[in-house]
């Protein structure tokens, strides 16, 4: 099977992406939604609904859990920076969140990691690149082979932990 027939097998996967923002994500939240939707997924917003203050854990939590129960297929989660995002998706079990600020790094997140949540901090991700990264990041299948070998010792270690 070539990649191309890959990539189309991936998307037909992801039906439901869950997105959450804080209030510094928000303006980038609201121009992701439509793209997705024009793109044919359905999306679960987990907030924030508004540019007033809030608590990114309070909404990347809620979205990374409906990854990790398999509602949600992949997720996409905005901070400033995104690193605080990033820490609190990859809290929850079974969450692989990848903070990317480049399509290069979107695309190796998926192949070498099978990252099911996109982290993007908004002080960081042009607007130029936004829809280039999330297209790629979507698009993109787990090339499996080593990285599997590796992402399943994750999932392993994950197992052992009391949660």
């Amino acid at each position: 099977m070539n990649s191309k027939n890959k990539t189309v097998k991936n998307k037909a996967r992801i039906k439901k992406i869950a997105i959450a923002c804080d209030h510094r994500g928000f303006e980038m939240k609201e121009k992701i939604i439509p793209f997705l939707k024009e793109k044919d997924y359905d999306v679960l917003d987990c907030g924030s609904y508004s540019e007033e203050s809030s608590d990114y854990p309070d909404t990347m939590i809620k979205a990374a859990e409906e990854v990790s129960s398999g509602m949600c297929q992949r997720g996409i989660g905005i901070c400033h920076s995104g690193i605080g995002s990033t820490i609190a998706a990859n809290k929850v079990k079974g969450v692989r969140a990848a903070l990317c600020q480049s399509v290069k790094e979107a695309e190796l997140s998926r192949l070498h990691n099978d990252a099911n949540m996109l982290i993007l901090g908004s002080a960081f991700v042009r607007p130029k690149t936004l829809f280039p990264i999330i297209q790629k990041w979507l698009t993109t299948p787990f090339e499996g082979g080593r990285h599997e070998r590796r992402v399943n010792k994750i999932k392993d270690y994950e197992r052992k932990q009391r949660h």
